[in-house]
């Protein structure tokens, strides 16, 4: 299906293309741009609401500076759609997110408009301060750094970490603020508090433009003008509203609040701020998904809605003959409210995610003891430690990949003091469309190698509230990882009750001749389908569920290396110090000798693309198991041709 631009939009193959239109079609450009993501992500999928918030400051941003030697720092890649289509992807732009097509984040490699690879949140202000210091060292004092961060991400310590340093580099660095009151969901803490202060505060905003404006029209020298109402505006700033003061306590000249949605406004503030030397920070107000009313409603669905009917809509969802599994994440979300029905120790954290991990299931019902800390995960596992040495179940639910950014927290402040909390780690393994930099590829590896710690994996939802379960019990007084997928499980009939299982047992779901499979996780259930498919020729694996990377379960694997010589491990983490890692070093520890084929993600990047293309490229499909399987078995399969 061919997606056409605008008049004007189909003009600009590049910024230098945008520059040759007046300032007064700037909004028309804006518009176009609106229209055609609402067109392409509407048929192709991808993130909607966040791109559409920053039509105007896109547009406003590649009309005024030299881009890309002014360097632009987008923080997340959910709101740069709009800087991609103007900046030569504009024909390439339905690939977005698809195998083999553009990526949905800024890349490096991609365009050089990309000037750092944004997956996460929050490390704008760093990355462009970095940027400014090497200009500056260079000598590149006409060089301007841009980093655009919502108020969402700016509530991670990185970014505070940040802005506190380049308030005393001096280094010419511009931070936009892009303040719609939300993330993916609603933003939570003292900071939303604060800009919304800053906002609502009329009497300062009105002195601030009076002020400014009079001192505009003083017959005396423009430095000296903007001297003394940088003067005027901060004894305002003070007398009207104590709280906003912060930016300039951190040596950042503040302005603003402006309106992010007037893209004459918004240009004309930009080419003023671009003669001011010295780190400062735009404060704008848009709306996340302005200009389609839906999204504009209910922001955190329109965030990544999927394919949806452009005119009524509709979000357009596939449609079964039969009844489906649920996903991992919703699992979870109903399961600790059963638990904490029981337990009333039990309680509920997650940064900034409670939509994505079903977390909000718990924080509707018991808002008392559930909790969204915001863009936080250091702070999310220290927190639960806190809560833990009060003798608290705490269940810290967070991204395998985000788990990442509170490593330190993991090893310091939780596994060190045997601090029994439940870390629930969605999005294992290969996500799909956001690609590299949300894979959950590490987690196992990462995770197995910290002393007093669990590690497990559940291969179904059943299995997934036994461990949960497990997890809860007084019994257990050491921290536990369970690692769950991105997406639907396998069972339909998923609701089962719960039973403890033994900390570091495996369980053996088939016996067999010749090889044997060891998964841990979800991957089982690709390896108990290539072993129905090689069954038909002849071959007959043995198939053992691990469920526990750590403690790995010795008396299991001392019976699998007695019986068998022919070995293959399945999991969907990275094959570097992972599941397989484990089970070579017993095999060396006592002394075994069997030929081990580890399966798993490979010491590469996989890039993005859909979970079934990604898991078929990488061979941890079934397809893929089968094939080693008869390679085990030393049985080539032999294609004729005609």
């Amino acid at each position: 299906m061919e997606i056409l631009p605008g008049n004007l939009l189909k003009m600009i193959d590049n910024p230098a293309d945008l520059k040759k239109l007046s300032k007064d079609q700037m909004q028309t450009v804006a518009n176009e741009l609106r229209q055609y993501i609402v067109d392409v992500v509407s048929v192709y999928g991808g993130h909607f609401g966040a791109s559409l918030g920053v039509v105007e400051l896109s547009v406003a941003l590649h009309y005024v500076f030299n881009t890309p030697y002014d360097q632009l720092v987008w923080d997340v890649g959910h709101q740069a759609y709009g800087h991609k289509i103007l900046t030569g992807r504009r024909d390439n732009f339905p690939s977005n997110r698809k195998y083999d097509g553009l990526s949905g984040f800024p890349k490096r490699s991609e365009s050089e408009y990309d000037t750092f690879g944004v997956g996460h949140s929050s490390t704008s202000i760093s990355a462009a301060l970095g940027m400014a210091m090497a200009s500056h060292y260079k000598g590149e004092k006409d060089r301007q750094h841009i980093a655009v961060i919502g108020d969402g991400a700016l509530t991670a310590g990185l970014a505070f970490e940040a802005m506190n340093h380049a308030g005393i580099e001096k280094s010419n660095v511009l931070i936009i603020l892009n303040d719609n009151n939300m993330s993916i969901d609603p933003n939570v803490g003292a900071l939303k508090e604060y800009l919304t202060d800053i906002t609502t505060s009329h009497t300062y905003n009105e002195l601030r433009d009076n002020v400014w404006k009079a001192l505009g029209k003083l017959p005396i020298g423009k430095n000296y003008s903007r001297e003394m109402a940088s003067k005027v505006e901060a004894s305002l700033k003070g007398l009207v509203s104590k709280s906003s003061n912060l930016f300039e306590a951190l040596q950042l000249r503040y302005f603003g609040p402006i309106d992010g949605h007037n893209v004459t406004k918004l240009i004309d503030t930009l080419n003023d701020l671009k003669d001011i030397p010295g780190p400062k920070i735009l404060h704008i107000k848009t709306v996340k998904g302005k200009g389609y009313a839906l999204a504009e409603i209910d922001q955190t669905k329109w965030h990544a809605p999927g394919l949806f009917d452009k005119v009524t809509g509709e979000i357009l969802k596939k449609t079964f003959d039969a009844p489906q599994p649920p996903k991992y994440q919703d699992v979870f979300g109903h399961t600790i409210i059963e638990l904490a029905e029981k337990n009333p120790k039990i309680m509920g954290v997650t940064p900034a995610m409670p939509s994505g991990s079903s977390l909000k299931f718990m924080m509707d019902k018991m808002p008392d003891r559930a909790f969204d800390v915001g863009i936080c995960e250091q702070h999310a596992v220290t927190l639960s430690a806190g809560m833990a040495t009060q003798g608290l179940k705490v269940f810290c639910n967070i991204y395998s990949s985000f788990m990442q950014r509170a490593y330190d927290m993991v090893i310091h402040d939780v596994a060190i003091q045997k601090l029994p909390v439940i870390f629930c780690l969605d999005r294992a393994g290969l996500v799909g469309e956001d690609g590299p930099t949300h894979h959950g590829c590490y987690d196992i590896a990462f995770m197995r190698c910290i002393p007093n710690i669990v590690v497990s994996a559940p291969m179904n939802e059943s299995e997934l509230r036994d461990l949960m379960y497990t997890a809860q019990l007084e019994t257990n007084q050491l921290p536990i990882v369970i690692r769950y997928p991105r997406g639907e499980g396998v069972l339909v009939d998923w609701k089962t009750p719960m039973k403890e299982i033994p900390i570091g047992k495996g369980r053996k779901l088939k016996d067999g001749d010749d090889i044997a499979i060891l998964t841990f996780g979800h991957p089982g259930n690709f390896a108990a389908s290539a072993i129905r498919d090689v069954k038909s020729e002849g071959l007959n694996p043995a198939h053992y569920d691990m469920r526990f990377a750590k403690p790995i379960d010795e008396e299991m694997l001392h019976e699998v290396f007695s019986k068998f010589k022919k070995i293959i491990t399945v999991e969907d983490g990275t094959v570097v110090g992972g599941f397989g890692s484990a089970i070579l070093e017993f095999m060396n520890s006592f002394g075994y000798n069997a030929d081990v084929k580890i399966m798993g993600i490979p010491d590469r990047l996989v890039e993005h693309g859909t979970p079934k293309q990604l898991y078929d490229e990488i061979g941890l499909d079934a397809n893929g198991i089968a094939t080693e399987i008869r390679k085990m078995a030393f049985i080539e399969k032999h294609v004729s041709t005609i």
